[in-house]
């Protein structure tokens, strides 16, 4: 019998990215609220309570609501806002990162956020393994296609061929930053300096690391060998061997849900670089929140999944 999912927040980006990989599964049965209801605090809620799982693609005040909502009900709910990516009693819903087992059972999952993806699958696994101090100040620079930024933005570079590059964030306290310290289990947030191109879809994360004033030992092939073995087997999450001159972002790139992570070294051992290229609307987004969904129940993980 088919498991039935509510997409809370339908029309947005993320929701339709999801309905689409959803499309057309028999293992489920979406329940999607038309526009008359989709607004609705009474409909929501029914909703809720019918459902076996929800996704909130939400506003993160909406998405609090909904789970207020859903209270008394036996929905299971994957929470792609902002909302509950450090609160207690939420699963962080980076399998690779949290164990695909605590994902599987979680009744609260909480979908990482776009950037953090990226920064925390070059950065957490070196962190942990000790290669990487917890208390070094990290810089994070990073650029996405606009389709991350909601409707206003996608509206707004749809209508204006003329940006090219939109840097924001710049008075700091950007709401990736605490998921990013809490996740990597770092002592300060990082400075994290975002940007946005004209492309839809892409993201590219790096990392620069000055490992001689750093005081790190580890060489660049160390890092990469270590995040080799933190990913092996993973269908998802890649490190490539290659450390080719250039990694560009096309405005026509098809979607992808994969996740592939390079690291590269300067010849005197002095410096790396973690660079980490997704796509923001899928490992970034909805390919992650697919992901766990599979998961939690219990079905393979990349089912439906663009790799």
């Amino acid at each position: 019998m088919a498991q039935t999912v509510f997409i809370d927040g339908a029309a947005g980006t993320t929701g339709l990215e999801i309905a689409e990989r959803l499309a057309g599964r028999s293992e489920f049965a979406l329940l999607i609220l038309d526009d008359a209801q989709r607004k609705s605090s009474a409909a929501r809620k029914d909703a809720l309570h019918a459902a076996d799982f929800a996704i909130l693609c939400l506003h993160d005040d909406a998405a609090i609501e909904a789970v207020e909502l859903a209270q008394g009900s036996k929905v299971r709910i994957i929470d792609a806002s902002s909302a509950h990516r450090v609160a207690d009693g939420w699963t962080y819903g980076f399998p690779e990162l949290v164990g695909r087992e605590a994902v599987a059972q979680a009744s609260r999952v909480s979908n990482p956020g776009c950037y953090p993806t990226g920064f925390l699958a070059l950065v957490a696994p070196l962190v942990r393994a000790g290669l990487l101090p917890a208390d070094w100040p990290y810089t994070v620079n990073a650029v996405s296609g606009y389709s991350g930024g909601g409707k206003a933005l996608i509206e707004r570079f749809e209508a204006d061929p003329d940006i090219a590059f939109r840097a924001y964030g710049l008075t700091m306290g950007h709401k990736h930053l605490p998921e990013m310290q809490r996740h990597a289990g770092l002592a300060h947030a990082p400075v994290f300096s975002p940007a946005v191109i004209p492309a839809h879809r892409g993201m590219v994360v790096d990392v620069p690391l000055p490992l001689a004033a750093m005081g790190c030992t580890a060489s660049a092939d160390e890092l990469r060998a270590c995040l080799a073995r933190f990913y092996q087997g993973s269908p998802i999450v890649g490190v490539s061997g290659d450390t080719p001159g250039e990694l560009l972002l096309t405005r026509s790139r098809p979607a992808s849900d994969r996740l592939d992570l390079y690291v590269y070294g300067d010849v005197d051992g002095g410096q790396v670089r973690l660079v980490a290229v997704l796509d923001n609307l899928g490992k970034g987004a909805s390919g992650a929140a697919v992901q766990s969904l599979n998961l939690m129940a219990g079905l393979p993980e990349t089912e439906a999944l663009r790799l």
